[in-house]
């Protein structure tokens, strides 16, 4: 219960401040004149204004509100290194312990993590995670927040009006002063670049307390595939590193700086970094052996893909054709094989033989140039006719080594509709072909296929009586195709519905190219908010655990669901923010989950610098916990004061008692109304008016 006087006047108090202001004018002209029964004119006066002011006494019945006491504990990725976790565990439990002795005080704990759910979130967030627990709390009941972190606060308000509270801010710093760590800093580093060509990446050792600056340090390179490389860089300077994009795709580079004698923690010493390799174009050299149906299907496929350089030759007139005519009255380009299979092979990303077959065009050493081209990275894809089974089939020269598939001479001639075999339909030159499902294929019918037996490779698609059709293989560090059929024109024209040409062959031509997407061994993965997806594609009917390594260096085994079309899935909750690496035998990715250089990590020793200015204008102070001359988790004192700005000592901080309350019923008592208000006022007329009037 609390009393009180309140006025409620009779006029709005503009009004009333406006006579009190005629009167004061008037008594002050007569006090000025020395007029007589001033004294009395101005008590009438004064009672005349309190009647009006109409002054009341409010008895107000109150309920008392708890005070509120918010413990936000920084559950960081910075927090977990150098034991602060279990740190901050005991000392959150003990301070809990202690709040709760205090009578009339609630606690409110919060945690705080450096992650979000659709991680945009980059670094510690205390003072954001505070607002969005705190608003339902009014600012009159906070008595205080007392925060447990390293100290590395991306968030800190620039002054206490933008807190939205006044009350003190107290800070817990879990670490030790004087912390060393050393830290591997990628300034700049491309996001794609040309395969074959060397991009820079530039990285900067550096160290938190400076003492070794210009010492140096060994830096390991590794890329994927290939040995690691090293060299020794100095704490400080920024070096470039030259990195070689070597294939199209995600080419993955790790540099990691060596670590340091007792420094907090190895994760930031290590950088992995991926560059998407991109072809610039790709150059196809086809020849065809003689003009036929199916020649122009090859040409308008190839024409159709913008990233192709196509170089096409058809042989016309043969060296054995001889009728007589001139040759000046010819009008035929001579082939000009010296070049293209001798001076500009190694050029050519693909080279095609459509129905080609020995006829003296191409001499035999230059078969060798390409078998050599093949064995060095380079492709050959092989559509064959009846030629294949023939005596001058491309199996009879020394490109044989490498084909596929060998001819037994004999040539099917019937109806068939071509089928997916079994790696078919794993594989992703056609595993995902319009058409292919069911048991009956949609597509259009073949009528030709050569018999060849596999050797030393894969058949995808079979023809009639389940010979191999399609058969792919690969050769030293290259690519070979052997497409056995010419018919495949007749799905170009739309025979019996067609079938789905464009993407078989462009397929089977960028997977002799190694074009990522068309790998039958392929690791990725990829992230959405807080959510790590990997998927893993196998023709192999089972496949290897992944191993998962977070940004913080925890290493996780996880095995992948088997889905459809030899493709294996798994999708994780995790956690932490940065780039997570998974791998599985040879086979390597890494996918970026928030920020990639995530500044949690990028200072991670203890510190008060950031929440300095803002602990001392609010009157709060900086503990630090892991004192080596004391227990690390001595808590200070704490302490209820209901005034005062600086709220903390040495040993103890202070919380501020607010006293808030809820008002429950309020009465109101008139002191200035009825007969008392009227005769004192009458009373005071009458004495002005007796002692004018003598």
């Amino acid at each position: 219960m609390s009393w009180s006087v309140e006025f409620i006047p009779l006029v709005p108090w503009p009004i009333f401040w406006a006579l009190a202001a005629v009167g004061a004018l008037l008594l002050g002209l007569l006090f000025w004149r020395s007029r007589r029964g001033v004294l009395l004119r101005l008590a009438s006066f004064m009672l005349l204004m309190l009647s009006i002011a109409n002054p009341h006494l409010k008895q107000e019945d109150r309920e008392l509100l708890n005070d509120v006491v918010a413990v936000v504990v920084d559950d960081s990725q910075s927090q977990a290194i150098a034991n602060r976790t279990a740190r901050t565990e005991t000392v959150r439990k003990e301070l809990e312990a202690k709040l709760k002795t205090f009578p009339n005080l609630d606690l409110r704990v919060v945690r705080s993590t450096s992650t979000s759910a659709d991680s945009e979130r980059d670094g510690t967030m205390l003072f954001t995670d505070l607002g969005q627990a705190l608003v339902d709390v009014p600012p009159d009941r906070l008595a205080g927040v007392i925060m447990i972190t390293e100290g590395e606060v991306h968030d800190v308000p620039g002054s206490t009006s933008a807190l939205g509270f006044d009350a003190p801010v107290h800070a817990l710093i879990t670490g030790k002063k004087g912390e060393f760590d050393r830290r591997l800093q990628v300034l700049s580093a491309p996001r794609f670049g040309l395969v074959s060509a060397v991009q820079p990446v530039e990285v900067k050792v550096t160290e938190t307390t400076g003492a070794n600056e210009g010492a140096q340090v060994r830096l390991t390179v590794t890329q994927q595939g290939e040995k690691p490389t090293s060299q020794a860089v100095r704490v400080g300077e920024t070096v470039t590193i030259p990195l070689a994009i070597n294939h199209a795709g995600p080419n993955i580079v790790e540099i990691e700086a060596e670590p340091a004698e007792g420094e907090l923690t190895t994760v930031n010493n290590r950088a992995v970094l991926t560059v998407e390799g991109v072809r610039e174009n790709l150059r196809v050299l086809l020849v065809s052996g003689e003009p036929h149906a199916g020649e122009r299907t090859w040409r308008n496929m190839l024409k159709s893909d913008a990233s192709v350089d196509l170089v096409h030759f058809t042989i016309l007139r043969p060296p054995e054709k001889q009728d007589g005519t001139p040759i000046n009255q010819l009008s035929l380009i001579a082939f000009p094989t010296r070049e293209l299979f001798q001076e500009k092979l190694d050029q050519f990303d693909l080279i095609i033989f459509d129905r080609y077959q020995r006829r003296g065009v191409l001499p035999l050493l230059y078969l060798e140039n390409v078998v050599r081209y093949v064995d060095k990275g380079g492709a050959v894809l092989v559509s064959a006719g009846d030629d294949y089974a023939s005596p001058l089939s491309l199996y009879r020269t020394p490109l044989g080594q490498i084909l596929p598939a060998v001819p037994n001479g004999r040539v099917t001639e019937q109806p068939f509709k071509p089928k997916l075999s079994e790696l078919g339909t794993k594989h992703p030159v056609t595993s995902d072909l319009p058409g292919a499902g069911g048991d009956e294929p949609s597509w259009g019918r073949w009528f030709r296929v050569v018999d060849a037996e596999p050797r030393e490779a894969e058949v995808l698609m079979r023809g009639a009586n389940d010979k191999p059709l399609l058969v792919i293989g690969k050769r030293g560090e290259g690519r070979v195709a052997l497409l056995l059929s010419d018919h495949a024109w007749l799905w170009a024209r739309g025979y019996e519905g067609g079938g789905p040409y464009t993407d078989l062959l462009r397929r089977t031509a960028h997977w002799l190219m190694k074009e990522p997407d068309l790998e039958e061994e392929t690791l990725r993965a990829s992230s959405r908010g807080q959510t790590l997806t990997i998927e893993r594609r196998s023709i192999a009917d089972k496949i290897e655990p992944v191993t998962v390594t977070h940004p913080s260096g925890k290493e996780e085994t996880v095995t992948l669901d088997q889905g459809e079309r030899g493709t294996w899935r798994k999708v994780l909750n995790v956690t932490e923010q940065g780039v997570y690496r998974v791998a599985s035998g040879k086979l390597a990715s890494v996918a970026t989950v928030g920020n990639a250089n995530a500044r949690e990590l990028a200072g991670v020793t203890a510190t008060d610098a950031a929440l300095g200015p803002i602990l001392e204008e609010t009157g709060g102070g900086a503990f630090w916990l892991g004192r080596e001359d004391a227990d690390a988790t001595a808590l200070p004192r704490l302490a209820m004061l209901r005034s005062g700005h600086v709220m903390h000592g040495d040993d103890w901080l202070g919380l501020r008692k607010r006293e808030a309350y809820n008002v429950t019923g309020v009465r109101l008592f008139p002191l200035f109304t009825g007969l008392l208000a009227l005769g004192l006022l009458l009373g005071a007329l009458a004495a002005t008016w007796y002692r004018e009037g003598h």
